[in-house]
Order: C-alpha cells, then structure tokens, then sequence
C-alpha cells in the first residue's frame, strides 16, 4: 500500500473506502448485542435483568478504552502525516503500553465493585447472583479487550479498515456461535448457563486480538511497536490523554442524557419512557452510520493536518458533513412518512404506537442539522483537538437538551421534551460552528 495514500487519493473516494468497513462493523457489532441480549433472555429473565444491570459497567470500560483509542488513533495519524516516524512509533508504542496498563486497573476495579454496584439496583438474590456470575468471568478478559480496541486504533490510524472490520467480524461470530455451544451446551460440551455467556464473550474478544497479531506479525503497520519506542518523548501522553479523556466522556454523554430524560418522562407515564427506549433503538442504524463516516474520516484529517494540507482538510471536513447531512434527510423522510409503522416494530399498543410516531415526527427535525455537530465534533478530535470537541458534545447532550426539556416538559408535557430534541441540535450546530471556526483562526 501507498503509504501516503491518505494525502494523495482523491477525496471522496478515500472517505468511502476509509468509511464503508467501519460501517459495516458497527452494524454487525449492533447485531451481536442485540443477539447476546437474545440469548439472555432464553436463560431466564432474572439472567436478562442481571445481563441489563452490568452492561452499564461494560459501557463505561468500552468508552475508556474507545476514548484513550481515539487519542491514539488521532497522535498516529498527524505524527505520520509530519513525516515524524520516530515520533508516530512512540505514539503507537506508549499508547498500547497504557492501554494494557487501562485494561488491568479496570479489570481490578470492576471485579472489586461488582457485588456492591448490583446491590443497589437489585434485592433479588437470583438477579445478584446471576450477575456477579458474569461480570467477575468478563471484567476478568477486560485486559484483553483494552488490547483489541488499541490494536483496532492503531490500525485505523494507517488506514487499514479492513483488517479492523475483519477482525471485529471473526470476534462477533466466534461469540455468537459459543453461545450457542456453552450456554445451552451441545455435543459433549455441558451448559454452563450464564458463565458460558461470559466465556463466549472473553473469548470472542480473544479471537478479534489473535487476528491482529497474525496481522501484525506478517505485515505490521506503519506506526511500529517496539520496546526501544517507549522511551520518553516530551509531551505524548499528555497529547494522548488531551484527546482520549474528552473522547470517554463524549461516549458516556448519552447514557447521562437517557437517565435524565427518563426520570422526566416517567412523571407522565410509562409508555413514554417505553418510546424513548424505542426512538434510541430506532436511530442507532442512522447515526451508526453516520459515526461509520466520521470513523473514516478521523485519521484522514488528523494524517492531512500533520502534512499541512489544510486546504484537504477542509474539503475532508465538508464532503464528509455533506455526506452526513444526506444520511439524516433520508432519517427525516422516512420518519415523518412512516412514524407509526417503525415504532410498530417495537410496540404493540395503539396508543404507544400513536404517541411514538408524534415524537419521531418531532424528534427527526433536528436529524439532519445534527449532523453539523456530530461531523465537527469528531474532525476535532481527528485533529487532535479533544476539549473543543467535548465542549460541543457537552451541549447536546446535556446543557441544551436536559433543561430544555424540563422546563417545555413543565409546560407541555412529553410534546415538549420532544422539541428538546431539535432545538438543541440547533443550539449544537451554531456552538459547533464557532467553535471550529475559532480552532481554525487559531491554527
């Protein structure tokens, strides 16, 4: 491969070869978790409810080492477009090294604090159980994970997309399919119940990390590992966590702005909080789609920042908020054409069913100007510029929407909650806008 492909390939057509794996690989990966909760819920519904009390802790350990990956992915792909070799090798170097180092401590800390965390939800010692079960044989493999998604950085910062979707696929399917074998057992493998549950998900982790190694070891990647990389270098872990910590928190934001919106509908009734549940499952393929481009386009913009080809990042930048822009007027139109019928693919209940599709109606206004926030916030962090991008993410996920909707809640009841949605996609996308404007002046 063209090593400098990332700053000779014409535009568009490097977006989509850099974009298309990614999201192909966030689509199966929604398909798994959905087909792990499946499976769950065969076990029995105390296993479901357990499995649902410690995906939360899952969660926050996925945006850890997601959020340091970013900063890892971000460092590599300037340091190479600078032509800084040494400097992109140690990037890649200490960034793995600490990522190992992430994965140990957040294994420690989440087998400690599991029985104590579950109690607080929970006064079913069957749930309890069940729980404490599974996390202490998954938090056990969270080492392994920590290494599979620095590996998935490191080779996404050079462009190799591929081999990230494929090893993603081959951890998927491996999971699924011991599922199967030992939760239920079959042949002359006993079931195991929910500590099968646990093992096939360790160990489909461990196969996506042994398809990186192979990888690596017969073609390794631009940006080297090596222990002579992990000498000192002035200033790269504090360039790796300026961008990896805003990153965690911009993946936790949701789960804050779901709780919030919850405790609010739920003093209306049930069903909305039902029907938000049911909008978040429906726009999950849309912005999954959309965050597949911005995937893509992260290590293109960081590599043509750190060469200096400012007028690339700038059409890097435009063509791939244009792409997303369409994306999210196709959301739009098939939710104001069609809202009853998606959210009869969850719901069974007339009037759930009628309410749902007013709010997709309401909510799917502000679909496509979200894409002037979601475009820019991730080409921040591609440039290395982590604070900015958490600031836009801070307010769409919390300043704007939360207030907003308590207060048109107060006045008009869940109606008003939904129209939080796109006046802070609004507010969003004129605070994105100065923001990466100001990033630019300054650069």
């Amino acid at each position: 491969m063209n090593e400098t492909f990332m700053k000779d390939k014409p535009v568009l057509p490097l977006i989509f070869s850099m974009a298309m794996p990614m999201v192909l690989s966030m689509l199966v990966n929604s398909l798994y978790n959905i087909i792990d909760s499946y499976f769950f819920a065969k076990i029995s519904e105390d296993a479901m409810t357990a499995f649902s009390l410690v995906y939360p802790v899952q969660n926050i350990i996925n945006a850890i080492a997601i959020g340091f990956g970013v900063g890892i992915s971000a460092t590599i792909a300037i340091y190479l477009g600078a032509g800084e070799q040494q400097k992109a090798n140690a990037a890649a170097t200490h960034g793995f090294a600490l990522s190992l180092l992430h994965g140990v401590v957040m294994m420690v800390i989440t087998i400690a604090i599991i029985p104590t965390f579950l109690k607080m939800f929970t006064i079913s010692d069957y749930v309890l159980d069940y729980g404490i079960r599974y996390a202490r044989i998954v938090f056990a493999f969270a080492i392994v994970m920590a290494t599979s998604l620095a590996f998935e950085k490191i080779f996404q910062a050079v462009g190799r997309m591929k081999v990230t979707m494929v090893a993603l696929l081959v951890g998927c399917i491996t999971n699924i399919i011991l599922d199967l074998i030992l939760i239920f057992g079959l042949g002359s493998f006993p079931a195991l119940n929910i500590e099968g549950a646990a093992i096939a998900t360790g160990i489909g982790q461990s196969a996506t990390v042994v398809v990186y190694l192979v990888v690596y070891a017969r073609r390794p990647t631009v940006a080297r590992l090596g222990r002579r990389y992990l000498a000192p270098v002035e200033g790269l872990e504090r360039q790796l966590y300026s961008v990896g910590i805003p990153a965690t928190l911009n993946l936790a934001l949701p789960s804050l702005l779901v709780s919030a919106l919850n405790a609010i509908l739920a003093q209306y009734g049930q069903m909305y909080v039902v029907i938000l549940g049911i909008y978040y499952k429906l726009q999950t393929f849309l912005y999954l789609t959309a965050n597949g481009l911005v995937q893509g386009m992260r290590p293109i913009i960081g590599y043509n920042y750190g060469a200096k080809e400012y007028k690339r990042v700038g059409q890097i930048y435009t063509y791939t908020l244009v792409m997303n822009a369409m994306i999210m007027f196709v959301g739009t139109l098939i939710c104001l054409l069609v809202p009853d019928r998606l959210m009869g693919l969850y719901a069974t209940n007339p009037e759930t069913i009628s309410a749902g599709a007013t709010a997709l109606r309401i909510i799917s206004g502000g679909f496509i100007i979200s894409s002037m926030s979601v475009t820019t916030s991730g080409a921040l962090e591609g440039l290395g510029k982590g604070t900015p991008s958490f600031v836009i993410s801070l307010f769409r996920y919390v300043v704007i929407i939360i207030p907003v909707a308590f207060v048109l809640g107060c006045i008009w009841g869940p109606v008003g909650v939904w129209n939080a949605f796109w006046i802070a996609e609004g507010v969003t996308a004129v605070v994105a806008v100065v923001i990466y404007r100001r990033v630019n002046r300054r650069e």
